[in-house]
């Protein structure tokens, strides 16, 4: 008894408390954290413009999935541990490195970095399931790390034997891991002897999650502010179009923040008790937040491709059209999971944008890219008027 209680209240000192004011607080740590997210989002971005093709989209998808998951399961497990205690911010730190690694070999995963990136995204899977199973010791949650710790070990192989596999095949093994990877929550977690950990057994503070997937969809579209005015720098002569296109995809940030954000902030505050199961948190945050940030990100590059190049073509239209068509997905996924809501004018919204899209792309050789850019942002600009006006009424309205 003398050599496990001082364990014991080690581990509990690394917890957050259950209840008070602490309890749903995003540290300063969390916040340092996510800045690692800031430079992995620029080299996705990045990555995307190097190779705006099918082939290219196809495995920059597969990166993406890959950082939001790391980013994803730290969130998730920060809804626990306490910020405030120095070994939790060691954790955080050494999990930063992990992140910077995979960043760092982001634009060359597919060629002579495919083992770091692999290795570290391994190597930050299967250390974060090990620190909350000790902090958890002897809890329900700490068991069902230990449900996560399997899967992730499973997935891991794969991510390593796909770094080390050919560059042909390396795509295939690692969409694999990632299939993998995203349908264990959807399996409860179940492990053969072990059980299932049903997501009812993990008890998550719905605001602290709601506040952390509200900072990253920032950073996402900050990503788009720093692709601009980089952009803009790097031109020999700012021409009036350049800075055209700079004020239209502005504009298109600042009316997706909207959209975002009329309904979020109020729709978090006014339904997480009522509904609040982990569940349903799990699809609003895991899985539609990804598609929102993707959409933000696809948005940075649809910016840089109307900035730099005076012709449409397939890949500015897509980005230009898919950017805020992702987004649409993502808040159609992420309303109809915390509110129920059929969410009509996203629908509406999104069979404009791709109407949008389809003329464009039929009429590229006769438009400018300032006729795309301002298409869908009257698109999104519409939406967004609408969304204010339904944000003001009872929760229950249609929108």
């Amino acid at each position: 008894m003398s050599e496990t209680a001082p364990v014991g209240r080690f581990a509990s000192v690394l917890t957050r408390p259950e209840s008070g004011p602490r309890r749903s607080e995003v540290g300063p740590i969390e916040l340092f954290f996510d800045l690692v997210y800031v430079f992995a989002i620029i080299q996705i971005s990045h990555t995307l413009l190097a190779d705006p093709t099918w082939s290219g989209a196809a495995q920059v998808g597969v990166l993406y999935l890959a950082v939001w998951w790391a980013w994803n399961y730290t969130a998730w497990a920060m809804n626990w541990l306490d910020p405030r205690n120095g070994w939790v911010r060691l954790f955080n730190a050494v999990l930063m490195l992990a992140g910077l690694g995979m960043a760092l070999a982001l634009p060359h995963a597919f060629d002579e970095d495919g083992l770091l990136f692999a290795g570290c995204f391994v190597f930050a899977q299967l250390l974060r399931p090990l620190f909350m199973m000790y902090a958890a010791r002897g809890k329900q949650l700490g068991r069902n790390y230990l449900h996560l710790f399997t899967w992730s070990a499973v997935a891991g192989v794969l991510w390593i034997v796909g770094a080390l596999a050919p560059e042909d095949a390396r795509l295939w093994v690692w969409l694999l891991a990632l299939a993998i990877d995203y349908l264990a929550p959807r399996a409860d977690f179940r492990v053969p002897g072990l059980g299932s950990a049903p997501m009812s057994t993990w008890p998550v503070d719905a605001e602290h999650l709601a506040e952390r997937n509200r900072l990253v969809f920032i950073i996402a579209l900050g990503e788009s502010i720093l692709i601009m005015g980089f952009t803009l720098s790097e031109l020999d002569v700012i021409s009036t179009s350049a800075v055209v296109v700079t004020i239209l995809g502005f504009v298109g940030l600042l009316v997706q923040w909207w959209n975002y954000f009329a309904i979020a902030g109020p729709e978090v505050a006014d339904h997480s008790g009522e509904r609040g199961e982990t569940r349903v948190l799990r699809s609003a945050f895991a899985y539609a937040h990804s598609v929102m940030v993707a959409g933000a990100i696809v948005v940075a590059v649809s910016i840089e491709l109307r900035t730099t190049h005076d012709h449409l073509d397939g890949p500015m239209v897509l980005t230009t059209v898919g950017g805020p068509l992702l987004y649409l997905v993502g808040n159609v996924l992420y309303l109809r999971s915390r509110t129920g809501q059929v969410a009509r004018s996203r629908y509406i919204a999104g069979g404009l944008l791709v109407l949008v899209g389809v003329l464009t792309y039929a009429a590229r050789d006769e438009l400018e890219p300032f006729a795309l850019g301002l298409s869908t942002v009257l698109v999104m600009v519409g939406l967004a008027v609408y969304t204010q006006r339904m944000s003001s009424r009872p929760a229950s309205a249609p929108r």
